[in-house]
């Protein structure tokens, strides 16, 4: 791991432990040519996802594209930010987990769908509207007579 004060390669592990919600690794580090002390937080990442877009395109995955359209689902809802993260990394371990490189922009939109219907109804809603690429007053209403038929309560 490069120091980011003086940019020597050169480091110590001090310490290492998990973090609160057990994805990630905190190691406090010690530089061996300035002396510098510095945190490194390391993510287990299994294998390089690549994404299929619609257009057949591929990109590689991009975890804070994905955070950032969630987060932006969120925006302005009382949900709380570790609570956000934990659904973001499970959906990030579904990807990884189907056992392919590549994985469907549909595949990823359907996971986080089914995360925020958990979390939020709002953000689930404003999440579909982009994803679904609604058009009009009747896509929302549509997608909300749907969404209600899915709930048992109203099966009768």
């Amino acid at each position: 791991m490069r120091c980011p004060y003086c940019g020597n390669d050169d480091t110590q592990v001090k310490d290492s432990r998990p973090t609160e919600d057990s994805n990630a690794i905190r190691r406090r580090r010690v530089c061996n040519g300035c002396g510098g002390r510095f945190t490194t937080f390391e993510r287990v990442q299994l294998r390089d996802l690549i994404v299929v877009k619609k257009s057949g395109r591929k990109v590689p995955f991009d975890r804070e594209k994905l955070a950032r359209s969630v987060n932006t689902a969120l925006r302005k809802r009382q949900v709380d930010p570790e609570t956000a993260e934990r659904m973001i990394s499970g959906v990030v371990r579904q990807l990884e987990s189907v056992g392919d490189v590549e994985v469907t922009s549909d595949q990823i939109g359907e996971y986080v769908m089914e995360g925020l219907k958990g979390l939020d109804d709002v953000a689930f809603v404003r999440f579909a509207s982009v994803y679904k690429n609604f058009s009009s007053a009747d896509d929302f209403q549509s997608f909300l007579t749907e969404m209600g038929s899915d709930d048992p309560e109203d099966r009768g």
